[in-house]
């Protein structure tokens, strides 16, 4: 009896046109082939564009400022306005349009520890971080796991001095 039921079912699935069950597929997941393709190349196009390359394969260009102002050590609290977004532009945090953000440095993911100590105080630049150097594969409350995420970073200050 079990034998028939199942082959009753099968048979019935296999009667169902394809396009009725494409309908009912569930929405692609974060984790698919074709997200994961979008976030490796957000990272080549940067690379293709001069932008400097960090190890673990961040990717880092100033926009602002010349590098000179005084740079802070992984021992600093930093503050920075900085905005955050996924390569589909989602913006996931930001302290764009209030006081700036206080961390210390040791602290924070890292590629942050590797491309603050590049800039000056004053400078601002954009950041390409793969997920190794991020969150990595399991993400956080905002940010999938594996997401490549793009940083605009101001530095401020280090250590509430400004210069």
């Amino acid at each position: 009896m079990r034998l028939r039921v199942s082959l009753a079912a099968f048979a019935a699935v296999a009667a169902t046109p394809l396009a009725a069950l494409a309908q009912d597929a569930p929405a692609p997941s974060p984790f698919d082939t074709a997200w994961h393709n979008q976030q490796t190349l957000a990272l080549v196009e940067r690379a293709a564009n001069g932008w400097y390359a960090l190890p673990g394969g961040a990717l880092w260009r100033r926009v602002a400022g010349n590098g000179t102002g005084p740079a802070p050590t992984l021992a600093d609290v930093i503050a920075v306005h900085y905005t955050g977004t996924l390569v589909d532009g989602t913006e996931f945090d930001s302290s764009a349009g209030g006081p700036p953000a206080t961390f210390p440095l040791d602290g924070l993911i890292p590629a942050w520890q590797l491309a603050i100590p590049m800039m000056g105080v004053g400078d601002t630049i954009e950041l390409a971080i793969p997920a190794s150097m991020a969150y990595g594969p399991r993400g956080n409350r905002t940010i999938p796991g594996g997401a490549t995420l793009l940083f605009r970073i101001e530095l401020l200050a280090i250590d509430g001095v400004t210069p």
